[in-house]
């Protein structure tokens, strides 16, 4: 009898189901967070476990074997402005979409239940008080390259890759032992990782049932406008803005996206881009984007190209605003442009970071901070739609700037289905 196998895209999808199914049927039953909430800590703690390890080694590897700072400073320049156009689409988009339907117009506040933004706050203080952009520049060189990786600091820890890859390419043959170890590495952490990724329909299901079972489903009804928007301006962003950019370098985001099915389900359903982290980098290289790009452009974007948080912050601070019946003007709003552009490539990596940007950004514009208590109930619900848009737009800009580069590898582009079938086979 032929054995049916189910993929794992759809394992991760009957979790999400099961688990928002479960979540709704015991909905305030303190046993649900007691018993799964362990078993979704320690899933979401496996994939973060291997992610310095990954982004250490294959970056070490991918600039040694390119091994010129010419050519790497030119592609670092180029990535970073790529990232700042596509995340001014995104913020535009995103108060177009607010202007426009007016989702917080009307809203009763008496009935929304607050939230407690306190940690939020002090988050906040503490990143304005510790200098915000510049402390981050200042911060991407570490004193301490360990404490770095403990803190899972993403700026600091590519800084260092980049300069031991180099430092490895200048000694020539001496470097040759260190870039086999870093290969060994880097083969092995990828191994664990599709090991741990067995796991993952699990770890959904218990961290989709704490949600539901906390939140309830009846709660977002209040806020339904602004999550049916946010979700609308999401796809819309993906389809129009990212779709004319794959189509102007010759490739087509509806491809990206099913090359990424199971990791877009797997992001959406945690709500947090780590897990997928070493498994976008695994296929972006099958799907023809060199390993030094492809190790350089996508952690560096988890930093400065977060495509879904910055649509969805722009949106939320126009939403407050039209809660308290504040008219933005037209200046009030190109400096809610500006701000967010510098704020949330400032304090990215702190937890809560859109909270965290919205709090350093709607003093800027006089939109009461209070406000924010008001969507903290479905922020997790919101925080699912824009990390699954942050890990397409990152995995699209490794593609880009690849094929910018001329250093795609088209057959292995045109082919990615094809070769996996093929490689399932064997």
């Amino acid at each position: 009898m032929k054995r049916i196998k189910i993929g794992l895209a759809w394992q991760i999808l009957i979790g999400l189901i099961l688990g928002i199914i479960v979540g709704a049927v015991f909905y305030g039953n303190e046993n649900v967070p007691k018993y799964l909430q362990p078993v979704g800590t320690i899933f979401m703690n496996m994939i973060k476990m291997i992610v310095v390890p990954i982004i250490i080694s294959t970056l070490i590897l991918g600039v040694a074997g390119q091994g010129d700072l010419k050519k790497l400073g030119k592609l670092g320049i180029k990535t970073i402005v790529y990232f700042e156009v596509i995340t001014t689409f995104a913020i535009i988009i995103g108060i177009f979409v607010a202007d426009f339907f007016h989702p917080g117009t009307g809203v009763n506040m008496d009935h929304l239940t607050k939230g407690d933004i306190s940690s939020y706050v002090e988050t906040s203080e503490s990143v304005k008080s510790g200098g915000g952009f510049a402390d981050t520049i200042v911060h991407i060189v570490p004193t301490n390259v360990i404490q770095a990786m403990s803190e899972g600091n993403m700026l600091a820890i590519i800084f260092f890759s980049v300069l031991f890859g180099l430092g490895v390419a200048a000694i020539g043959e001496k470097g040759k032992p260190v870039l086999s170890f870093f290969s060994g590495v880097a083969d092995a952490m990828f191994w664990v990782t599709n090991t741990i990724m067995k796991f993952a329909p699990i770890g959904v299901f218990a961290l989709i049932s704490v949600t539901v079972s906390t939140f309830g489903i009846k709660s977002l009804v209040p806020l339904g406008k602004l999550a049916i928007l946010v979700y609308a301006a999401m796809i819309l962003f993906v389809v129009v803005v990212l779709g004319i950019v794959a189509k102007i370098f010759g490739l087509s985001v509806f491809k990206l996206i099913r090359i990424l099915k199971d990791e877009l389900l797997l992001a959406y359903s945690t709500s947090s881009s780590e897990t997928v982290l070493p498994r976008i980098m695994m296929k972006m290289e099958k799907a023809g984007v060199p390993k030094d790009i492809v190790s350089f452009v996508i952690p560096t974007g988890y930093s400065f190209n977060l495509d879904g948080s910055t649509l969805y912050q722009a949106i939320a601070a126009l939403f407050i605003a039209q809660m308290y019946g504040i008219d933005l003007s037209l200046g009030q709003q190109i400096t809610l442009v500006l701000t967010l552009m510098v704020t949330s490539k400032g304090i990215a990596g702190v937890p809560g970071v859109s909270f965290v940007v919205l709090l350093s950004t709607l003093g800027a514009v006089g939109i009461p901070l209070e406000g924010l208590a008001f969507i903290l109930g479905i922020d997790r619900i919101l925080d699912m739609a824009r990390t699954a848009v942050n890990v397409t737009g990152n995995s699209l800009a490794s593609l880009v700037m690849a094929k910018s580069e001329g250093r795609l590898d088209k057959e292995k582009y045109d082919n990615y289905f094809e070769n996996e079938k093929n490689s399932n086979l064997v």
